[in-house]
């Protein structure tokens, strides 16, 4: 694998030496900048792709109940694995790990196992019997330099979006164990007690040059390295030197105090984006109602639906009662209305008419909210056409009919000897006259 490795020529190392002790590196970076860092999310729970100027790492979190191991039946375990693939860099080859591979995951595994960083004792279910055993499964998708710290950043996003199911432990002797379904009850995420983050060095020359974050081309100039993994809090939680040039202890001190600001810095990155991610998941978790309250919300609608029905049968009777007293004015004409039996079936098909156009002011029958059938029904027979001299014998009597007044007055000029006719309602052939009695009267006036 190392003859596959990028390898650069005198000049090129020479130029990456020369610009590092201008205090310059090919990147336009000075020694102690990291590369940009970004975290994604995937859709699951324990899922997170870093990618730390060109390198990129995914990590993938799962858990199952095993069996502890004999000396420590109350803890659950944490294991690393870690994937090469040749699509992240030709030097790797499928199949069997090689020395990267594995150092990649010890010095992880040791900086999160040997600080105790996630609770051990909180993946127990049944001491001796069933506990969880987390496994993190981390993935090179592309190699650009520095794969220990962008590898560690992946882990730890990842096991802080881990949820594992939640389990009850029942039965008659109290050791079976209930893993329940995400939808029946929400999942529990792990305890970490702290985020141990691992800063690596380079050393050039003969270790009077170190830089931070080394890129590809400067691993492969670089005389030694080493990973120093130190939480927030500046408590050292791993050391890894991979060989190579010797370093002097005051050099060692100075990048213990250069990781503890940067550890500080990369802690409260990763912390507001597990924030943002999960303030983003419970939004998307839909709270169903029980049945009682969406009954009690029904029901206003229920009652807004009755008011406007009230409001519409107030309003149409409001309309026929307007329309009455406007055609008070012809009594002759309205004494036919209230004594035929066409117009009762027509206010009553007018009160089914659920569509107004206009106020009650300029309701009109020809208007468009009146339907043919009504306005057919509406048109009654008019009375047969008479002589012009006989139309004010025959108003007179029946204006007596309709006034109470002109009766009783009728009734005293006539001394009594007419009798009266009842007040009952009178039909449309009452109110208009036979011919052969107009008639005689013409007769008996000559």
């Amino acid at each position: 694998m190392e003859h596959q490795r990028w390898r650069p020529t005198v000049n090129e190392r020479d130029f990456i030496e020369r610009a590092l002790q201008s205090d310059l590196r090919v990147d336009g970076r000075r020694p102690f900048d990291f590369r940009r860092l970004k975290i994604l999310f995937g859709r699951e729970d324990g899922s997170a792709e870093v990618q730390l100027g060109e390198t990129r790492v995914m990590g993938y979190v799962t858990a199952q109940l095993v069996q502890p191991y004999k000396d420590r039946p109350n803890e659950g375990t944490l294991a690393i694995f870690t994937e090469f693939s040749p699509m992240a860099d030709p030097a790797f080859e499928p199949g069997r790990p090689g020395e990267s591979a594995i150092e990649l995951g010890r010095v992880i595994d040791r900086g999160l196992r040997e600080s105790r960083a996630v609770d051990m004792e909180s993946l127990c279910v049944v001491a001796g019997r069933h506990v969880w055993s987390v496994r993190v499964d981390l993935h090179i998708l592309d190699n650009g330099g520095n794969l220990i710290d962008t590898a560690n950043i992946a882990a730890l996003a990842a096991l802080s979006t881990f949820r594992r199911p939640e389990c009850t432990v029942g039965g008659d002797d109290g050791q079976q164990v209930t893993v329940h379904d995400p939808e029946v009850r929400d999942p529990i995420p792990l305890t970490i007690h702290h985020l141990p983050i691992a800063v690596t060095f380079a050393y050039f020359g003969e270790g009077n040059i170190m830089v931070i974050d080394p890129t590809y081309k400067e691993e492969a100039v670089m005389g030694g390295r080493m990973t120093a993994t130190i939480n927030s809090n500046g408590d050292v939680c791993a050391i890894q030197k991979a060989g190579g040039e010797g370093v002097m202890s005051s050099v060692i001190m100075q990048c213990l105090r250069i990781a503890s600001v940067k550890a500080a810095d990369i802690t409260s990155k990763i912390k507001n984006e597990v924030t943002s991610y999960t303030s983003a998941k419970a939004l998307q978790k839909v709270k169903r109602l029980p049945a009682s309250v969406l009954k009690k919300d029904s029901v206003p609608v229920v009652a807004m639906k009755g008011s406007a029905d009230g409001a519409l049968e107030t309003q149409s009777t409001k309309a026929s009662s307007e329309v009455q007293q406007i055609s008070k004015g012809d009594e002759d004409h309205q004494n036919i209305k209230r004594n035929s039996s066409l117009t009762v079936d027509r206010t009553s098909k007018h009160k089914q008419t659920s569509k107004f156009i206009g106020g009650p002011s300029n309701w009109d029958p020809y208007s468009k909210g009146v339907s043919l059938s009504s306005l057919r029904i509406s048109q009654l027979p008019e009375p047969p056409p008479t002589v012009k001299d006989n139309k004010q014998e025959d108003v007179e009597p029946m204006l007596t009919e309709c006034n109470p007044e002109v009766q009783s007055e009728s009734r005293l000029t006539a001394g009594g000897s007419d009798e009266t006719q009842a007040v009952s309602p009178k039909s449309l052939k009452d109110a208009v006259k036979p011919k052969h009695k107009r008639k005689k009267k013409q007769h008996n006036k000559s």
